[in-house]
Protein backbone atom coordinates (compact mmCIF):
# COMPACT_ATOMS: atom_id res chain seq x y z
CA UNK A 1 0.00 0.00 0.00
CA UNK A 2 1.47 3.76 -0.92
CA UNK A 3 1.54 7.02 0.36
CA UNK A 4 -2.61 8.12 -0.16
CA UNK A 5 -2.88 12.05 -0.75
CA UNK A 6 -5.22 13.38 2.04
CA UNK A 7 -5.56 17.09 0.91
CA UNK A 8 -7.21 16.71 -2.67
CA UNK A 9 -10.18 19.16 -3.68
CA UNK A 10 -13.41 17.39 -4.98
CA UNK A 11 -15.68 14.75 -4.28
CA UNK A 12 -15.25 11.41 -4.00
CA UNK A 13 -16.52 9.72 -7.03
CA UNK A 14 -17.27 5.80 -7.38
CA UNK A 15 -16.78 4.27 -10.87
CA UNK A 16 -19.11 0.96 -11.46
CA UNK A 17 -22.57 -0.26 -9.14
CA UNK A 18 -21.63 -3.47 -8.99
CA UNK A 19 -20.41 -5.31 -5.10
CA UNK A 20 -17.28 -3.44 -5.11
CA UNK A 21 -18.84 0.21 -5.60
CA UNK A 22 -22.15 -0.33 -4.28
CA UNK A 23 -19.83 -1.55 -1.15
CA UNK A 24 -17.39 2.09 -0.86
CA UNK A 25 -20.85 3.48 -1.42
CA UNK A 26 -22.55 2.30 1.64
CA UNK A 27 -19.49 2.92 3.70
CA UNK A 28 -19.89 6.57 2.66
CA UNK A 29 -23.67 6.56 3.64
CA UNK A 30 -23.45 4.97 7.06
CA UNK A 31 -20.45 7.50 8.08
CA UNK A 32 -22.86 10.44 6.80
CA UNK A 33 -20.39 11.79 4.42
CA UNK A 34 -22.45 13.80 1.81
CA UNK A 35 -19.59 14.49 -1.19
CA UNK A 36 -19.76 11.71 -3.46
CA UNK A 37 -21.48 10.39 -6.52
CA UNK A 38 -21.46 6.61 -8.03
CA UNK A 39 -21.86 6.11 -11.28
CA UNK A 40 -23.05 3.02 -13.57
CA UNK A 41 -22.82 2.20 -17.29
CA UNK A 42 -25.58 0.59 -17.48
CA UNK A 43 -29.25 0.99 -16.49
CA UNK A 44 -28.82 -1.59 -13.03
CA UNK A 45 -26.65 -2.14 -10.52
CA UNK A 46 -24.98 -5.39 -9.61
CA UNK A 47 -22.27 -5.82 -12.24
CA UNK A 48 -21.24 -9.28 -12.69
CA UNK A 49 -23.53 -10.37 -10.15
CA UNK A 50 -26.88 -8.88 -11.66
CA UNK A 51 -29.84 -10.78 -12.81
CA UNK A 52 -31.71 -10.57 -15.03
CA UNK A 53 -35.23 -11.87 -16.24
CA UNK A 54 -36.11 -12.95 -19.82
CA UNK A 55 -39.48 -11.79 -20.53
CA UNK A 56 -40.83 -15.44 -19.90
CA UNK A 57 -40.87 -15.37 -16.13
CA UNK A 58 -37.40 -17.06 -15.86
CA UNK A 59 -34.43 -15.53 -13.80
CA UNK A 60 -30.84 -16.22 -14.64
CA UNK A 61 -27.28 -14.97 -13.30
CA UNK A 62 -24.29 -14.23 -14.97
CA UNK A 63 -22.86 -17.82 -13.81
CA UNK A 64 -23.63 -20.16 -10.89
CA UNK A 65 -23.17 -17.22 -7.82
CA UNK A 66 -23.52 -18.25 -4.19
CA UNK A 67 -23.86 -16.27 -1.45
CA UNK A 68 -21.20 -16.65 1.20
CA UNK A 69 -18.73 -14.60 3.61
CA UNK A 70 -15.28 -14.24 4.85
CA UNK A 71 -16.31 -11.50 6.88
CA UNK A 72 -18.83 -11.49 9.92
CA UNK A 73 -19.21 -7.46 8.89
CA UNK A 74 -20.60 -9.06 5.32
CA UNK A 75 -22.81 -11.71 6.69
CA UNK A 76 -24.39 -9.03 9.19
CA UNK A 77 -25.31 -6.77 5.97
CA UNK A 78 -26.89 -10.06 4.40
CA UNK A 79 -29.39 -10.04 7.15
CA UNK A 80 -29.50 -6.74 7.06
CA UNK A 81 -30.55 -6.45 3.19
CA UNK A 82 -33.40 -9.75 3.63
CA UNK A 83 -35.59 -11.18 6.40
CA UNK A 84 -34.99 -14.60 7.21
CA UNK A 85 -37.89 -15.52 5.27
CA UNK A 86 -36.41 -14.52 1.61
CA UNK A 87 -33.38 -16.22 2.04
CA UNK A 88 -33.43 -20.05 0.80
CA UNK A 89 -30.45 -22.05 2.95
CA UNK A 90 -28.44 -24.61 0.54
CA UNK A 91 -25.73 -27.59 1.75
CA UNK A 92 -23.64 -27.45 -1.01
CA UNK A 93 -24.08 -30.50 -3.38
CA UNK A 94 -21.59 -29.74 -6.00
CA UNK A 95 -19.90 -32.70 -8.14
CA UNK A 96 -18.01 -33.62 -11.04
CA UNK A 97 -18.45 -35.83 -13.85
CA UNK A 98 -16.15 -37.44 -15.23
CA UNK A 99 -15.78 -41.42 -17.15
CA UNK A 100 -19.35 -41.69 -16.88
CA UNK A 101 -19.80 -41.18 -13.18
CA UNK A 102 -20.59 -39.13 -10.62
CA UNK A 103 -17.44 -38.11 -8.04
CA UNK A 104 -18.52 -35.50 -5.26
CA UNK A 105 -16.50 -32.62 -4.94
CA UNK A 106 -13.72 -32.20 -4.15
CA UNK A 107 -12.49 -35.11 -6.54
CA UNK A 108 -9.26 -36.16 -4.13
CA UNK A 109 -11.16 -37.21 -1.72
CA UNK A 110 -13.87 -39.08 -3.07
CA UNK A 111 -11.63 -41.06 -5.59
CA UNK A 112 -13.51 -44.36 -4.96
CA UNK A 113 -16.47 -43.52 -6.89
CA UNK A 114 -13.47 -44.05 -9.89
CA UNK A 115 -13.15 -47.49 -11.72
CA UNK A 116 -10.38 -49.51 -9.27
CA UNK A 117 -7.64 -48.84 -12.04
CA UNK A 118 -8.18 -45.28 -12.45
CA UNK A 119 -8.70 -44.88 -8.51
CA UNK A 120 -5.50 -47.19 -7.95
CA UNK A 121 -3.31 -44.79 -10.44
CA UNK A 122 -4.85 -41.63 -8.81
CA UNK A 123 -3.62 -42.88 -5.03
CA UNK A 124 -0.11 -43.94 -6.55
CA UNK A 125 0.24 -40.57 -7.77
CA UNK A 126 -0.69 -38.91 -4.81
CA UNK A 127 1.61 -41.50 -2.34
CA UNK A 128 3.93 -40.72 -5.05
CA UNK A 129 3.39 -36.80 -4.68
CA UNK A 130 3.54 -36.72 -0.54
CA UNK A 131 6.56 -38.72 -0.66
CA UNK A 132 8.53 -36.12 -3.22
CA UNK A 133 6.48 -32.75 -2.42
CA UNK A 134 9.43 -30.70 -0.53
CA UNK A 135 11.77 -31.72 -3.75
CA UNK A 136 9.89 -30.19 -6.33
CA UNK A 137 9.36 -26.33 -7.32
CA UNK A 138 6.59 -24.99 -7.33
CA UNK A 139 6.88 -22.20 -10.13
CA UNK A 140 3.81 -22.26 -11.80
CA UNK A 141 0.23 -23.93 -11.42
CA UNK A 142 1.25 -27.10 -13.58
CA UNK A 143 4.30 -27.63 -11.14
CA UNK A 144 1.27 -27.20 -8.13
CA UNK A 145 -0.95 -29.37 -9.38
CA UNK A 146 1.65 -32.40 -10.21
CA UNK A 147 3.57 -31.74 -6.89
CA UNK A 148 0.31 -31.57 -4.91
CA UNK A 149 -1.91 -34.18 -6.70
CA UNK A 150 0.34 -36.33 -8.37
CA UNK A 151 -0.13 -37.65 -12.28
CA UNK A 152 -2.58 -39.12 -11.96
CA UNK A 153 -4.83 -36.75 -10.42
CA UNK A 154 -3.81 -33.92 -12.78
CA UNK A 155 -4.07 -35.86 -15.88
CA UNK A 156 -7.46 -37.18 -15.37
CA UNK A 157 -8.81 -34.02 -13.49
CA UNK A 158 -7.01 -30.94 -12.54
CA UNK A 159 -5.19 -30.22 -15.80
CA UNK A 160 -8.38 -30.41 -18.07
CA UNK A 161 -10.83 -28.95 -16.01
CA UNK A 162 -8.75 -26.07 -15.30
CA UNK A 163 -8.04 -25.38 -18.57
CA UNK A 164 -11.96 -25.01 -19.89
CA UNK A 165 -12.27 -22.56 -16.63
CA UNK A 166 -9.19 -20.34 -17.52
CA UNK A 167 -8.44 -21.06 -21.08
CA UNK A 168 -5.01 -20.48 -20.52
CA UNK A 169 -2.40 -23.72 -19.91
CA UNK A 170 -1.38 -23.92 -16.25
CA UNK A 171 2.19 -23.41 -17.21
CA UNK A 172 1.43 -19.36 -17.79
CA UNK A 173 -0.21 -19.19 -14.28
CA UNK A 174 1.28 -18.94 -10.56
CA UNK A 175 0.00 -20.97 -8.18
CA UNK A 176 -0.36 -18.44 -5.40
CA UNK A 177 -4.20 -17.58 -5.87
CA UNK A 178 -5.03 -21.43 -4.69
CA UNK A 179 -5.49 -20.48 -1.17
CA UNK A 180 -8.72 -21.78 -0.02
CA UNK A 181 -10.15 -22.10 -3.88
CA UNK A 182 -8.46 -25.51 -4.23
CA UNK A 183 -9.11 -28.63 -1.42
CA UNK A 184 -5.27 -29.34 -1.22
CA UNK A 185 -5.32 -34.03 -0.35
CA UNK A 186 -5.08 -35.22 3.43
CA UNK A 187 -3.34 -38.21 2.31
CA UNK A 188 -4.41 -40.29 5.32
CA UNK A 189 -8.09 -39.09 4.39
CA UNK A 190 -8.17 -39.97 0.91
CA UNK A 191 -6.95 -43.76 1.32
CA UNK A 192 -9.57 -44.15 4.71
CA UNK A 193 -11.90 -42.78 1.75
CA UNK A 194 -10.97 -44.79 -0.39
CA UNK A 195 -11.16 -48.11 1.72
CA UNK A 196 -14.28 -47.31 3.05
CA UNK A 197 -15.93 -46.66 0.28
CA UNK A 198 -17.18 -42.84 2.13
CA UNK A 199 -18.38 -39.92 0.17
CA UNK A 200 -16.17 -36.66 1.55
CA UNK A 201 -18.22 -33.44 0.64
CA UNK A 202 -17.37 -31.26 3.33
CA UNK A 203 -14.47 -28.92 2.22
CA UNK A 204 -14.38 -25.26 1.77
CA UNK A 205 -15.97 -21.77 2.62
CA UNK A 206 -19.33 -22.70 0.83
CA UNK A 207 -20.56 -25.92 2.01
CA UNK A 208 -23.57 -23.85 3.00
CA UNK A 209 -24.68 -21.15 1.25
CA UNK A 210 -27.53 -18.81 0.97
CA UNK A 211 -29.58 -17.90 -1.98
CA UNK A 212 -32.49 -14.85 -2.14
CA UNK A 213 -35.87 -16.61 -2.68
CA UNK A 214 -37.08 -14.12 -5.16
CA UNK A 215 -34.81 -11.97 -8.06
CA UNK A 216 -31.84 -13.86 -8.41
CA UNK A 217 -28.52 -12.57 -7.32
CA UNK A 218 -28.61 -9.06 -8.48
CA UNK A 219 -31.91 -8.83 -5.89
CA UNK A 220 -29.00 -8.88 -3.04
CA UNK A 221 -27.32 -5.65 -4.79
CA UNK A 222 -30.49 -4.08 -5.73
CA UNK A 223 -31.58 -4.40 -1.91
CA UNK A 224 -28.76 -2.77 -0.95
CA UNK A 225 -29.11 0.26 -3.41
CA UNK A 226 -32.37 0.83 -2.18
CA UNK A 227 -31.09 1.97 1.27
CA UNK A 228 -28.67 4.15 -0.37
CA UNK A 229 -29.46 8.41 -1.11
CA UNK A 230 -31.13 7.82 -4.54
CA UNK A 231 -29.93 11.41 -6.04
CA UNK A 232 -26.30 10.05 -5.30
CA UNK A 233 -26.71 6.94 -7.81
CA UNK A 234 -26.32 7.74 -11.39
CA UNK A 235 -27.05 5.55 -14.09
CA UNK A 236 -26.50 5.35 -18.08
CA UNK A 237 -23.19 7.11 -17.95
CA UNK A 238 -20.43 4.93 -19.33
CA UNK A 239 -16.67 6.52 -18.34
CA UNK A 240 -15.07 7.08 -21.53
CA UNK A 241 -12.05 9.71 -20.44
CA UNK A 242 -10.31 10.30 -17.16
CA UNK A 243 -8.02 13.22 -17.29
CA UNK A 244 -5.50 12.60 -14.02
CA UNK A 245 -4.29 15.69 -13.69
CA UNK A 246 -7.03 18.18 -14.48
CA UNK A 247 -9.09 15.81 -12.16
CA UNK A 248 -12.18 15.00 -14.56
CA UNK A 249 -14.21 11.64 -15.90
CA UNK A 250 -15.82 12.43 -18.74
CA UNK A 251 -18.89 9.91 -20.37
CA UNK A 252 -19.86 8.45 -23.42
CA UNK A 253 -23.30 11.13 -23.40
CA UNK A 254 -20.94 14.05 -23.11
CA UNK A 255 -21.44 14.50 -19.13
CA UNK A 256 -18.04 15.27 -17.48
CA UNK A 257 -16.99 15.01 -13.67
CA UNK A 258 -14.44 16.78 -11.65
CA UNK A 259 -13.38 14.04 -8.06
CA UNK A 260 -11.12 14.84 -5.60
CA UNK A 261 -10.75 10.79 -4.66
CA UNK A 262 -11.95 8.46 -7.55
CA UNK A 263 -12.66 4.86 -6.52
CA UNK A 264 -12.73 2.99 -9.55
CA UNK A 265 -14.05 -0.91 -9.89
CA UNK A 266 -14.15 -0.61 -13.78
CA UNK A 267 -11.72 -3.07 -15.48
CA UNK A 268 -8.19 -1.56 -14.70
CA UNK A 269 -6.51 -2.12 -18.49
CA UNK A 270 -9.91 -0.23 -19.24
CA UNK A 271 -8.93 2.75 -16.57
CA UNK A 272 -6.08 2.74 -17.93
CA UNK A 273 -6.64 3.25 -21.43
CA UNK A 274 -9.34 6.35 -20.41
CA UNK A 275 -6.12 8.24 -19.01
CA UNK A 276 -4.40 7.86 -21.98
CA UNK A 277 -0.77 7.21 -20.20
CA UNK A 278 0.90 5.49 -22.86
CA UNK A 279 3.36 4.34 -20.11
CA UNK A 280 0.68 3.08 -17.89
CA UNK A 281 -1.31 1.53 -21.12
CA UNK A 282 1.94 -0.51 -22.32
CA UNK A 283 2.27 -2.26 -19.11
CA UNK A 284 -1.54 -2.90 -18.77
CA UNK A 285 -1.52 -4.55 -22.28
CA UNK A 286 0.13 -7.68 -20.23
CA UNK A 287 -3.12 -8.05 -18.37
CA UNK A 288 -4.39 -11.27 -19.20
CA UNK A 289 -8.36 -12.54 -18.83
CA UNK A 290 -10.80 -14.92 -20.14
CA UNK A 291 -14.40 -13.60 -21.02
CA UNK A 292 -17.39 -16.19 -19.89
CA UNK A 293 -20.49 -17.72 -21.92
CA UNK A 294 -23.43 -18.38 -20.01
CA UNK A 295 -26.40 -20.24 -21.73
CA UNK A 296 -29.69 -20.75 -19.60
CA UNK A 297 -31.65 -23.35 -20.72
CA UNK A 298 -35.31 -23.96 -19.49
CA UNK A 299 -36.71 -27.09 -19.47
CA UNK A 300 -40.17 -28.92 -19.54
CA UNK A 301 -40.81 -31.28 -16.68
CA UNK A 302 -38.59 -32.28 -13.31
CA UNK A 303 -35.00 -33.11 -13.37
CA UNK A 304 -33.95 -36.80 -13.13
CA UNK A 305 -33.78 -38.21 -9.45
CA UNK A 306 -29.80 -38.17 -9.75
CA UNK A 307 -29.84 -34.77 -10.45
CA UNK A 308 -32.34 -33.29 -8.30
CA UNK A 309 -30.57 -32.13 -4.90
CA UNK A 310 -27.36 -31.38 -7.03
CA UNK A 311 -26.55 -28.13 -6.61
CA UNK A 312 -23.23 -27.10 -9.04
CA UNK A 313 -21.31 -29.97 -11.09
CA UNK A 314 -17.89 -29.76 -12.93
CA UNK A 315 -17.31 -30.94 -16.24
CA UNK A 316 -13.60 -31.71 -17.08
CA UNK A 317 -13.42 -33.93 -20.45
CA UNK A 318 -13.04 -32.25 -23.53
CA UNK A 319 -16.41 -33.61 -25.23
CA UNK A 320 -18.55 -31.08 -23.50
CA UNK A 321 -18.08 -27.15 -24.51
CA UNK A 322 -18.93 -26.38 -20.64
CA UNK A 323 -17.01 -26.52 -17.02
CA UNK A 324 -19.69 -26.27 -14.99
CA UNK A 325 -23.46 -26.16 -14.79
CA UNK A 326 -25.62 -25.01 -12.36
CA UNK A 327 -28.69 -26.55 -11.21
CA UNK A 328 -30.58 -22.89 -11.11
CA UNK A 329 -34.14 -23.73 -10.22
CA UNK A 330 -32.77 -25.29 -6.99
CA UNK A 331 -31.26 -22.32 -5.67
CA UNK A 332 -34.94 -20.85 -6.35
CA UNK A 333 -38.02 -22.43 -7.51
CA UNK A 334 -38.65 -19.29 -8.27
CA UNK A 335 -36.16 -18.39 -11.07
CA UNK A 336 -38.54 -20.41 -13.05
CA UNK A 337 -42.17 -19.21 -13.76
CA UNK A 338 -43.99 -22.38 -12.25
CA UNK A 339 -41.63 -25.06 -10.46
CA UNK A 340 -43.98 -28.22 -10.76
CA UNK A 341 -43.86 -28.18 -14.77
CA UNK A 342 -40.48 -25.81 -15.38
CA UNK A 343 -37.18 -26.48 -14.05
CA UNK A 344 -33.47 -24.76 -15.03
CA UNK A 345 -30.01 -25.27 -15.69
CA UNK A 346 -27.45 -22.60 -16.43
CA UNK A 347 -23.98 -23.58 -18.51
CA UNK A 348 -20.68 -22.11 -18.13
CA UNK A 349 -17.80 -21.82 -21.02
CA UNK A 350 -14.49 -20.10 -21.09
CA UNK A 351 -13.15 -17.94 -23.86
CA UNK A 352 -9.66 -16.62 -24.22
CA UNK A 353 -7.63 -15.75 -27.97
CA UNK A 354 -6.45 -19.55 -26.96
CA UNK A 355 -9.36 -21.28 -26.39
CA UNK A 356 -12.13 -19.46 -29.29
CA UNK A 357 -15.93 -20.54 -29.11
CA UNK A 358 -18.01 -21.26 -31.92
CA UNK A 359 -21.15 -18.42 -31.13
CA UNK A 360 -22.89 -19.70 -33.70
CA UNK A 361 -23.35 -23.19 -32.47
CA UNK A 362 -22.65 -22.18 -28.56
CA UNK A 363 -26.26 -22.95 -27.43
CA UNK A 364 -26.79 -26.37 -29.97
CA UNK A 365 -23.68 -27.93 -28.82
CA UNK A 366 -24.42 -26.97 -25.18
CA UNK A 367 -27.62 -28.66 -24.85
CA UNK A 368 -25.98 -31.74 -27.24
CA UNK A 369 -23.70 -31.37 -23.96
CA UNK A 370 -25.89 -31.71 -21.42
CA UNK A 371 -28.23 -34.71 -23.16
CA UNK A 372 -24.78 -36.48 -23.66
CA UNK A 373 -24.18 -36.35 -19.75
CA UNK A 374 -27.05 -37.28 -18.84
CA UNK A 375 -28.61 -34.28 -17.64
CA UNK A 376 -31.37 -33.45 -19.57
CA UNK A 377 -33.78 -36.05 -21.94
CA UNK A 378 -33.00 -34.33 -25.37
CA UNK A 379 -33.65 -30.65 -27.20
CA UNK A 380 -37.49 -31.61 -27.00
CA UNK A 381 -36.98 -31.14 -23.43
CA UNK A 382 -35.92 -27.85 -23.95
CA UNK A 383 -38.52 -24.86 -23.96
CA UNK A 384 -36.47 -22.19 -24.36
CA UNK A 385 -32.60 -20.35 -24.01
CA UNK A 386 -31.23 -17.50 -22.60
CA UNK A 387 -27.49 -16.41 -23.12
CA UNK A 388 -25.25 -13.95 -21.83
CA UNK A 389 -21.73 -13.13 -23.02
CA UNK A 390 -19.25 -11.44 -19.80
CA UNK A 391 -16.34 -10.17 -21.80
CA UNK A 392 -14.38 -9.65 -18.28
CA UNK A 393 -15.11 -13.11 -16.82
CA UNK A 394 -12.00 -14.48 -14.63
CA UNK A 395 -8.85 -12.05 -14.08
CA UNK A 396 -6.31 -14.62 -15.09
CA UNK A 397 -3.58 -14.73 -12.19
CA UNK A 398 -0.79 -15.83 -14.97
CA UNK A 399 2.98 -15.27 -14.18
CA UNK A 400 3.94 -11.74 -14.12
CA UNK A 401 0.59 -10.42 -12.84
CA UNK A 402 1.49 -8.72 -9.83
CA UNK A 403 4.95 -6.80 -10.47
CA UNK A 404 2.33 -5.57 -13.58
CA UNK A 405 -0.40 -4.98 -10.92
CA UNK A 406 2.08 -3.29 -8.37
CA UNK A 407 3.29 -0.79 -11.73
CA UNK A 408 -0.19 0.29 -11.97
CA UNK A 409 -2.33 0.41 -9.03
CA UNK A 410 0.68 1.86 -6.36
CA UNK A 411 0.99 4.51 -8.93
CA UNK A 412 -2.50 5.27 -9.26
CA UNK A 413 -2.58 5.41 -5.35
CA UNK A 414 -0.19 8.13 -5.09
CA UNK A 415 -2.73 10.32 -7.40
CA UNK A 416 -5.86 9.48 -5.43
CA UNK A 417 -7.24 6.69 -7.58
CA UNK A 418 -8.29 3.35 -5.69
CA UNK A 419 -8.73 0.53 -8.19
CA UNK A 420 -10.22 -2.04 -6.83
CA UNK A 421 -12.63 -5.02 -7.30
CA UNK A 422 -12.84 -8.24 -8.97
CA UNK A 423 -11.24 -6.38 -12.01
CA UNK A 424 -10.60 -2.98 -10.71
CA UNK A 425 -7.59 -4.87 -8.53
CA UNK A 426 -7.57 -8.09 -10.92
CA UNK A 427 -7.19 -10.51 -8.43
CA UNK A 428 -9.44 -13.26 -8.61
CA UNK A 429 -8.19 -14.32 -5.03
CA UNK A 430 -10.19 -11.99 -4.00
CA UNK A 431 -12.79 -11.86 -6.33
CA UNK A 432 -15.88 -13.21 -4.87
CA UNK A 433 -18.93 -11.14 -4.37
CA UNK A 434 -18.18 -11.07 -0.57
CA UNK A 435 -14.31 -9.68 -1.06
CA UNK A 436 -15.69 -7.25 -3.70
CA UNK A 437 -18.17 -5.29 -1.14
CA UNK A 438 -15.48 -5.54 1.13
CA UNK A 439 -12.39 -4.02 -1.48
CA UNK A 440 -14.94 -1.17 -2.13
CA UNK A 441 -15.80 -0.49 1.85
CA UNK A 442 -12.32 -0.40 2.88
CA UNK A 443 -11.21 1.75 -0.04
CA UNK A 444 -14.05 4.52 1.28
CA UNK A 445 -12.70 3.56 4.77
CA UNK A 446 -9.40 4.55 3.55
CA UNK A 447 -10.18 7.87 1.68
CA UNK A 448 -12.31 9.33 4.80
CA UNK A 449 -10.46 8.13 8.06
CA UNK A 450 -6.90 7.06 6.19
CA UNK A 451 -7.59 3.16 7.42
CA UNK A 452 -5.32 0.81 6.35
CA UNK A 453 -7.24 -1.41 3.50
CA UNK A 454 -6.99 -5.41 4.19
CA UNK A 455 -8.53 -7.38 1.48
CA UNK A 456 -6.83 -6.18 -1.59
CA UNK A 457 -3.42 -6.32 0.14
CA UNK A 458 -3.83 -9.74 2.28
CA UNK A 459 -6.04 -12.35 0.17
CA UNK A 460 -4.08 -15.50 2.14
CA UNK A 461 -5.60 -14.27 5.21
CA UNK A 462 -8.77 -12.69 4.42
CA UNK A 463 -9.69 -16.38 2.69
CA UNK A 464 -8.77 -18.01 6.07
CA UNK A 465 -10.69 -17.72 9.40
CA UNK A 466 -8.75 -15.08 11.53
CA UNK A 467 -9.84 -13.07 14.59
CA UNK A 468 -11.02 -9.30 13.83
CA UNK A 469 -8.27 -6.71 13.10
CA UNK A 470 -7.64 -4.26 15.30
CA UNK A 471 -7.78 -1.17 12.74
CA UNK A 472 -11.39 -2.25 11.57
CA UNK A 473 -13.11 -2.68 14.83
CA UNK A 474 -14.37 1.20 15.08
CA UNK A 475 -14.99 0.68 11.06
CA UNK A 476 -17.16 -1.98 11.12
CA UNK A 477 -18.99 -1.02 13.96
CA UNK A 478 -20.71 1.56 11.12
CA UNK A 479 -22.40 -1.41 9.15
Amino acid sequence: MSEFPRNLDGPIIILGGGPTGLGAAYLLTVANCKDWLLYEGDDDVGGLARSFCDGNGYTWDIGGHVVFSHYDSFTRLLDKLAEPSEWLLHERESWIRILSQWVPYPFQNNIHRLPPKVAGKCLEGLIEATLKNSDRPKTNFEDFMVSVFGHGIADLFMRPYNYKVWAYPATEMVASWTGDRVATPDLKRVARNLVEATDDVSWGPNNTFRFPRFGGTGSIWQSLASRLPSEKLIMNHEAVELDIDARVIKFANGTEQKFGILISSIPLDLLVKFSRNKDMMAIASGLMRSAVNVVGVALKGAPNSELASKCWMYFPESHTPFYRVTHFSHYSPNNVPDIGKQWSLMAEISESPGKPVNHATLVDDTIKGLAMEGLIEGPKQVIHTWDFRAEYGYPTPYKGRDEILAKLLLPLERVGILSRGRFGAWLYEVGNMDHSFMQGFEAACRALFGSPEFTVWNPHVVNRPHPVLGWDRLNWRLI
